[in-house]
């Protein structure tokens, strides 16, 4: 039917219904088949679903035998390019996605194996189908009608080379069209002891294909809809978190749907000075691509807010006052704990979030820490404290969002007792396999949340690989520090970093001693790296200069970035922290 302009009233033709009981029963039979056929085809967001459904659908009850072909380009890496239309070219890469048959044509010699590329030829009838756009119909010749002409005498039935003509079977091409597009074919062929195909079985075939072409299409657009959200998600949340010294993390992240694979839940881990991290667990107000970006920009804000090595606290004191110039008023929870694996203590400040769980590995007891709860982030105006807390070697501390314990069919508290009773079911796996226990117990059917889980067993630091002294700011200490830089290092077996370790930490007592008023605290770390921290009680942090050669002084920091593998600076509560760090030879 045409369709007129937008105030034109189209003519109802009502379908004509048979007068006869037969025919009535014959018209329903169809109107069911069409129905049950559509609903198998369309019923998959898969381009090789897709297939089969239109395969199964047409045999037996419109042929013997049914394949169904479509353009390779669909099963390649295209980017954002859009379907490329090959099927104008004299040859065109199509594949044979599916076949179905009720019985063998005896006169077939060959297989025609699934997921087979194949270059069509310019006399193929199905190329002939999918470059015109409309049905190629090679029955059988009629009674009467000479064999020569026969239009199928030399059908190439596999795409691959002629084949002589079969005598008594019969074909029907139907292309696969959307939107202008064509994405494939449709081939029929029926056994001689069937009639040919008649126009109720071309507009069949036709419908069928047509509403194939729409879930072809709908599975491609989904398809790479699905990697675009999936490259979104992967550039906010990290794909792998570094190792840290003291720390063993597991993660999980799961989308509300597989429908919308971004979300605005996030969890990270930070590396802080003196061996410390920062583990970090927020929900962003709804799902889907806007609050995704919303996560990005807040997770990219408390990782510039905790290279500061701000307290908890103040860390989302101020990740409150940026959202403030969000325009979208998106609000949001977050969770920010800093771990000492030297100390062996937490400090949690909470901002509307779930708190986190700890489970004792010594007693088994599993315990939520009483953390202040304050106001979620983007309210505003909001006051956030600070507790800490003394745990345990191998304590595991959980960090999640409420897509883990709530659905639409259980309240919170039922949904945190499961999580508990999980916990302590998978008590004596691995860390990975109890995060995947965790989130493999969800109700993914009543699910309508992201979940973000991040797991870390606390390991902490041994002090036999920890050195420390706190000594007066005075002209001497450069100097008594090299001699306990060489002690330490040659206890711990380190003798190839001995002069460079000796080199750097008395360059940065040096400047500690020009500008500290209290003792200077100066600590060696031994994990996967060596670790040296200068901590005084002057605010200003010190800066890379370009020393010209009458300045007596600047030198300092540039062999402490030529040599070390890494270093840095940060203001503490009552001062700065300078440190480095060497690669273990």
């Amino acid at each position: 039917m045409t369709l007129g302009p937008p105030d034109a009233v189209q003519p109802y033709t009502p379908l004509p219904i048979p007068a006869d009981e037969a025919g009535r029963a014959a018209l329903r039979e169809w109107l069911t088949y069409l129905a049950e056929a559509t609903h198998r085809i369309g019923g998959s967001l898969n381009l090789a679903d897709t297939s089969y459904g239109l395969a199964e659908v047409v045999v037996p009850r419109l042929a013997d035998l049914g394949v169904v072909y479509l353009l390779d380009a669909l099963f390649t890496e295209r980017g954002d390019r859009p379907v490329p239309e090959l099927v104008v070219a004299p040859t065109a890469a199509v594949r044979r996605v599916a076949v179905r048959e009720s019985v063998r044509p005896a006169a077939l010699p060959y297989a025609l194996a699934e997921g087979e590329t194949i270059l069509m030829r310019a006399a193929s009838p199905i190329h002939r189908a999918m470059l015109t756009g409309e049905p190629v119909l090679l029955n059988r010749p009629g009674p009467g009608e000479p064999a020569e002409a026969d239009p199928v005498r030399h059908i190439e039935w596999t795409l691959a080379g002629p084949t002589p003509w079969l005598p008594g079977y019969c074909a029907l091409v139907v292309p696969l069209r959307v939107r202008g597009h064509t994405l494939g074919a449709l081939f029929l062929m029926r056994n001689p002891d069937r009639p040919p195909f008649d126009d109720l079985d071309v507009r069949t075939a036709g419908l069928l294909a047509a509403q194939a072409g729409f879930g072809v299409d709908n599975a491609d657009l989904y398809r790479a809809q699905a990697a675009t959200a999936d490259t979104l998600q992967h550039s906010m949340l990290p794909m792998t978190l570094p190792a840290f010294a003291g720390v063993e993390l597991a993660y999980r992240y799961l989308p509300a749907t597989p429908m919308i694979q971004v979300g605005g839940d996030w969890y990270d881990a930070i590396g802080l000075p003196g061996s410390r991290v920062a583990f970090v667990v927020g929900d962003v107000m709804g799902h889907g691509v806007r609050s995704a970006a919303i996560m990005g920009q807040f997770r990219t804000a408390v990782r510039t807010l905790a290279a500061l090595d701000l307290p908890p606290d103040q860390v989302l004191r101020h990740l409150d006052d940026l959202a403030q110039g969000f325009d979208d008023g998106y609000v949001t929870t977050c969770l920010y704990v800093v771990y000492d694996p030297v100390a062996r203590r937490v400090t949690v400040a909470n901002a509307g979030h779930l708190p986190p769980l700890l489970t004792r590995t010594g007693t088994g007891e599993i315990r939520p820490l009483e953390v202040p709860d304050g106001p979620p982030i983007g309210v505003g105006d909001g006051v956030f404290a600070t507790i800490e807390t003394g745990v345990a070697d191998d304590d595991v501390l959980v960090l999640f969002t409420d897509g883990l314990v709530e659905s639409r069919t259980e309240d919170i508290d039922v949904g945190l007792a499961r999580l508990h009773r999980d916990l302590a079911a998978s008590a004596g796996l691995p860390l990975r396999a109890r995060c995947d226990h965790l989130v493999g117990t969800l109700d993914t059917a009543h699910r309508n949340d992201d979940v973000a889980v991040l797991m870390a067993r606390l390991r902490g630091i041994d002090a036999e690989n920890v050195a420390q002294w706190l000594l007066q700011p005075r002209t001497t200490t450069p100097a008594r520090v090299r001699r306990l830089v060489r002690s330490t290092l040659a206890g711990w077996d380190l003798p190839d970093l001995v002069d460079t370790a000796e080199l750097l930490a008395c360059e940065l007592v040096t400047n500690a001693v020009r500008h500290a008023t209290r003792p200077i605290e100066v600590r060696l770390l031994r994990t996967d790296a060596l670790l040296c921290e200068v901590t005084d009680d002057d605010h200003r942090l010190p800066a890379l200069r370009h020393a010209t050669a009458m300045d007596e002084g600047g030198r300092g920091l540039h062999l402490v970035s030529r040599l070390a593998r890494r270093w840095g600076a940060s203001r503490t509560a009552t001062g700065k922290v300078v440190w480095f760090e060497c690669a273990l030879r």
